[in-house]
């Protein structure tokens, strides 16, 4: 955009000189000449004005400043469209005479502990103010952070704000080409979002590089500043510079931490914090000053330099006017015009250089590579976000490969070519690198098969077969594959570790006899082996009851381990001897044949309440078989 100092914008601004010029707007200190006062004039770039996108994105940096009020924030004063003269979309600012925070960081390379604190705090409470009514400013860093002579400091350029009261209309991956990369939060970097914990990364990344002198991640690309920002982690300050304090140490890098969650929640937290830290560093020092910002130090004056055009007119003045007609030349004459001629020819020479370095710069800007198409960042997005940020731009995308990705989600873009911050031809074709999602194959069903028909099947897949594993199984005949792990059904990676599982057959188990043996240690041994135990109760007159009568299968050889062992276990004799039982009360020589499986009959006589015994039948000390019936008189 050509250098439009002098023009009178919108009938009331007079353009004076100009300030500063970036890809979308070119800044002017400009005279009020309503209210006569200084204000900063910011005039988009007139390529640029046809484009709504970009329209659009500068109305609502106006909107945005606009609607915050805040003694740190650069105050919005009008916007609108020159009507007269050329045609431009302006927005007119407060004049703040002084620097940016990037010219202090050039000429010092870092601040001292105190001094960083001091011109964070002003931007945190700026930040807060947005913060609480939902902007988030998504452009913080030092160049927009301004610094007036009388050392009060300003928050710039809403550009890329968003929330709410300004709507959102900027697509994330316009954002992130917008934005400067050595800022950005991962997630803007990754996903396109931002919210206020994104404002936090970035005046963590500033807090950084002020106490530091350096910046977290330094590349060749933004592309790779923009990778190591998603996959490395800013490491302390403490690790480069000592005598930081523990407290301000670890906010920083809280602030800083890839995960929003970790981060302050927003900068009212942050400031509250940092103001905490600051009052312990200093608890003599009034908290609450209504002073200004910062005490400031005048930073050394530049070294003057003429613009170009006043150079070009010095040098154009230099070139004296023909003449239509004059008088014969005296030999001083001559000598002099010669003298003259040669300052001509190298002022001619100058001009001439200067044309056609003019030449080329247009050349590169119109037609050559600086005509070319910048593309933005289509990292995580799907198609539809694809064609929704290209076709503003006049570009177009096709899907030149698809390839699996264990981060990007199936259907959004992996690699675009050429990648975000690359050129194209107008009109030109991006190609994408699609995900189709994290890689993954499904373990094949291997239990019955023979150990090799196993091995075969699972070497189709690019998978790690681990050797052999025997173990034994009641259900698996030997020599036949019991399982896999993982399991049948399942997904794995690439390269995944599979182990299959043979069987060996049934556990054989050593199977002792236990006859003549207690029951009781019989059953415990053999459920302790592994058998399941049957027991089963009998009279015997060669074993005491209790002991083991028989047992099968028979001891001295192997059983399955798991099988059945029936056991035949002794209830002693199956005779019996009457007892004596005269005299005894009727309830307890009852109980007594009883215990002794024998049947009771009893025969009552008299007219005793307490009746005992006074006959037994058979007689005492008669060998009965067990379960015989036994009559007892009672009276």
């Amino acid at each position: 955009m050509s250098d439009l100092t002098g023009e009178l914008i919108d009938g009331r601004y007079q353009l004076i000189r100009q300030l500063a010029t970036g890809g979308m707007a070119s800044i002017y200190e400009a005279l009020d000449t309503r209210l006569d006062r200084k204000v900063a004039v910011k005039i988009m770039h007139s390529h640029l004005a046809q484009d709504e996108q970009f329209v659009e994105r500068f109305i609502r940096e106006a909107k945005a400043a606009a609607a915050l009020s805040h003694p740190n924030i650069v105050a919005v004063q009008d916007q609108g469209w020159n009507q007269n003269g050329t045609p431009a979309i302006f927005l007119v600012m407060e004049m703040i005479e002084g620097h940016t925070l990037r010219e202090y960081l050039n000429e010092q390379t870092k601040l001292p502990i105190a001094d960083g604190i001091k011109f964070l705090l002003p931007v945190l409470s700026a930040l807060s103010a947005a913060h609480k009514i939902g902007i988030v400013h998504r452009d913080i860093k030092p160049e927009n952070i301004l610094i007036s002579k009388e050392g009060r400091i300003k928050i710039a350029d809403f550009g890329l704000a968003k929330g709410p009261l300004i709507g959102g209309t900027l697509t994330a991956e316009s954002s992130v080409i917008l934005g400067s990369v050595s800022y950005l939060s991962p997630e803007q970097v990754q996903r396109g979002v931002a919210d206020a914990r994104s404002d936090i990364y970035s005046i963590g990344i500033t807090a950084f590089e002020m106490f530091t002198g350096k910046k977290p991640f330094e590349g060749d690309a933004p592309i790779q500043i923009a990778y190591m920002h998603v996959n490395n982690r800013v490491p302390k300050i403490s690790s480069i510079i000592s005598s930081v304090p523990e407290q301000l140490d670890d906010l920083i890098y809280r602030a800083t931490s890839a995960n929003p969650d970790e981060r302050p929640r927003d900068a009212t937290v942050f400031y509250e914090e940092l103001s905490r830290i600051s009052h312990s560093l200093n608890p003599q020092e009034n908290q609450l000053s209504l002073e200004l910002d910062i005490p400031i130090e005048p930073m050394r004056p530049k070294p003057s330099r003429k613009s170009l055009r006043s150079k070009v007119k010095e040098l154009t003045a230099a070139i004296p006017a023909p003449s239509t007609s004059s008088p014969r030349e005296t030999t001083e004459e001559v000598r002099k015009r010669k003298k003259a001629s040669k300052r001509v020819r190298r002022n001619r020479k100058i001009a001439v250089a200067l044309a056609v370095a003019v030449g080329i710069v247009g050349w590169y800007v119109l037609i050559g590579p600086g005509s070319r198409v910048v593309v933005p960042s289509t990292v995580g997005a799907t198609q539809a976000e694809v064609s929704a940020a290209l076709d503003p731009l006049g570009l177009t995308s096709i899907v030149a490969e698809k390839q699996f990705s264990e981060e990007i989600p199936e259907g959004h873009v992996i690699q675009s070519i050429p990648e975000g911050g690359g050129r194209v031809d107008q009109g030109g074709t991006v190609k994408l690198i699609v995900s189709k999602g994290p890689e993954r194959f499904t373990i094949p069903a291997l239990a019955g098969l023979t150990p090799e028909a196993a091995t075969n099947l699972l070497k189709r897949l690019p998978l790690s077969i681990q050797p052999l594993v025997e173990e034994f199984s009641t259900t698996v005949p030997k020599g036949y594959v019991i399982d896999s792990n993982p399991a049948s059904g399942e997904k794995v990676k690439r390269n995944a570790l599979v182990v299959i599982r043979v069987s060996k057959g049934v556990e054989q188990v050593a199977l002792t006899s236990y006859v003549g043996k207690s029951s009781d240690q019989a059953l415990n041994e053999l459920q302790d082996a592994g058998f399941v135990v049957t027991s089963t109760y009998g009279y015997s007159e060669t074993q005491l009851a209790g002991e083991v009568i028989s047992q099968k299968p028979a001891g001295g050889g192997t059983a399955d381990k798991g099988s059945k062992i029936f056991l035949v276990i002794s209830k002693g004799s199956q005779f019996a001897f009457i007892p004596n039982l005269y005299s005894i009360e009727e309830a307890k020589a009852v109980q007594a044949l009883k215990d002794l499986d024998l049947k009771v009959v009893v025969k009552k006589i008299g007219k005793k309440s307490i009746k005992k015994v006074t006959s037994v039948s058979p007689k005492v000390g008669t060998k009965v078989k067990r379960g015989s019936t036994v009559t007892i008189t009672v009276g």
